[in-house]
């Protein structure tokens, strides 16, 4: 199926997102070959795809907010999910990580809400990169309570009650809310997450950062369900990940394929969904908008009102489709 672009834009067709780049002390300062970005002064550790201050870099709605859109036009955006909630459903990131991250925790839903924030966060990872021997921390250990929990923090031997995973690239792990975790050095991460920000810091190894050992402690689960996540092989797909908050797919595109072919079985309604380039690079094309590019790292938002449209493999594609979804 080939469709043309037009000079003219639909106003809810897809549209590429501009990254804001977050400074982190465990950054890189070089993003090539990701992005063309080389920091300044501190390392730059994340760059957010979809966080509601991140611009619309093409279609109608260009020089927009996410966070702007989603409070103005949740409908066109959601589709009948906006019922649900409004707000922009997912925060997706990729991380740079060359030093350890904090030891942290992310409270739960309920947690978030009774110190007046709107969500928690539950998040996964994807590994983009990952040097010979990089792990994950990812739990605690089976038995560990929370009386030692928080003997480790004091005595700086935390690390040692955390489980730890050996990664590699083209894996999934999941970190619900209430997983005590960390990144350790070598790796690029996408990761997909509600979209929040709050970290609850336990052990940051001197750096002289903010820690929250009571509200880490409070959140802290000592069983939780995270850990690596077996891909399913379906039909034109592989499922990564099919969580209460999120669903993430590697798409087969094979030389092209129309966007009525993306949404899988279950997807009874049009739905929001982003279109982010693991490896390679892709072309959008549809009648009604610009022809959009997506180079490797980039994203595009395609809103539960887009008019059809095709993707294009420009070479060595590797496509993920990031969807949002609700408990219950």
């Amino acid at each position: 199926m080939e469709i043309s672009s037009q000079s003219s834009t639909s106003t809810w067709a897809p549209f590429r997102i501009a990254p804001w780049f977050s400074e982190r002390v465990w950054g890189y300062h070089d993003l090539h070959p990701w992005y063309d970005r080389v920091a300044d002064g501190a390392p730059i550790g994340e760059a957010w795809l979809t966080g509601d201050q991140c611009i619309a870099a093409s279609g109608a709605h260009a020089g927009q907010t996410l966070g702007a859109l989603f409070a103005e036009s949740s409908d066109a955006l959601l589709g009948q999910a906006a019922l649900r909630s409004g707000a922009s459903p997912l925060l997706i990131k990729v991380l740079f990580v060359k030093e350890k991250l904090s030891v942290q925790v992310h409270p739960d839903d309920r947690m978030a809400q009774k110190y007046g924030d709107p969500r928690g966060k539950t998040e996964c990872w994807y590994v983009l990169e990952a040097e010979l021997g990089a792990q994950v921390a990812c739990g605690l250990k089976p038995g560990v309570t929370l009386n030692e929990v928080r003997k480790g923090i004091k005595a700086g031997t935390l690390e040692s009650s955390l489980n730890l995973l050996d990664v590699a690239a083209g894996e999934m792990i999941f970190v619900d809310a209430g997983t005590v975790h960390a990144i350790w050095p070598g790796l690029i991460l996408l990761e997909t997450q509600q979209n929040c920000d709050l970290t609850y810091r336990m052990y940051d190894y001197g750096r002289g950062r903010e820690l929250h050992i009571q509200k880490s402690l409070e959140a802290t689960k000592l069983v939780t369900r995270a850990g690596k996540v077996p891909a399913r092989a379906l039909a034109g797909r592989s499922l990564l990940i099919d969580e209460d908050y999120f669903r993430v797919e590697c798409i087969e595109v094979a030389g092209s394929r129309a966007s009525v072919s993306l949404p899988g079985e279950d997807e009874t309604a049009p739905v929001l969904q982003y279109l982010f380039a693991a490896a390679g690079a892709a072309r959008v094309a549809g009648t009604g908008f610009e022809a959009l590019a997506i180079p490797m790292g980039g994203i595009v938002a395609v809103p539960a009102a887009s008019p059809e449209f095709v993707v294009e493999d420009l070479g060595a594609l590797e496509l993920m489709r990031i969807t949002p979804r609700w408990p219950g």
